[in-house]
């Protein structure tokens, strides 16, 4: 009797010794499951009724506004977003009296590409006075370059409209731009004559 009292007193300990070792081990994997499935992409700064103001060399350049502002900067390819909406006035050196100005229900700014998106009734008026519509329109700001595959709707100070079916290229400051299937109404002073 003495020995099978021996033997299973043998037997438990091995196998509660076996057990707490396993059950650390589970842990331990539990642990490295739930540390790689956490979430990093959370907003580390948020700012409500954000009102920018940007100068250089003491003269306003840029005026942002937008009633949210989240920043997610804890991932590989950070961006501040606003899902929100913006509105944004910006002073050209050569007209800084009069800016232009920029409306969308929702923007988006990636750091590391230095890209901008901008959706949503996307409202863009010129200081010299062109509104151009469009549901999005994304800014290449290394590049210089600002392109939609929306339709565009570009409206001249002197009333002229033009349509630009399938979206546009253009430089960042609308100086000069491209449509792709355009069609419009023009004054017919405007049209130049052909051979000339």
């Amino acid at each position: 009797m003495r020995l099978k009292h021996k033997i299973s007193k043998k037997m438990v300990a091995f196998s509660l010794g076996g057990a707490i070792v396993f059950s650390f081990i589970s842990c331990e994997e539990n642990l490295a499951q739930v540390e790689s499935r956490k979430n990093s992409n959370f907003a580390s700064q948020i700012i409500y009724n954000a009102q920018i103001t940007r100068k250089d060399s003491g003269i306003v350049n840029l005026i942002f506004k937008a009633p949210l502002i989240e920043k997610y900067e804890l991932i590989d390819s950070p961006y501040v977003e606003a899902k929100k909406g913006v509105y944004l006035e910006y002073f050209d050196k050569k007209k800084p009296q009069k800016p232009g100005k920029i409306w969308s229900d929702y923007a988006r700014f990636n750091e590391l590409r230095n890209f901008y998106t901008a959706k949503g009734n996307v409202k863009i008026l010129t200081n010299e006075g062109q509104s151009f519509a469009m549901q999005s329109i994304y800014w290449d700001r290394r590049n210089k370059k600002m392109f939609t595959r929306d339709t565009v709707y570009v409206t001249d100070k002197d009333g002229s409209i033009l349509v630009g079916a399938n979206g546009m290229v253009a430089k960042d400051d609308l100086s000069e731009y491209t449509f792709y299937n355009n069609s419009g109404s023009f004054p017919s002073q405007e049209i130049p004559a052909a051979g000339k």
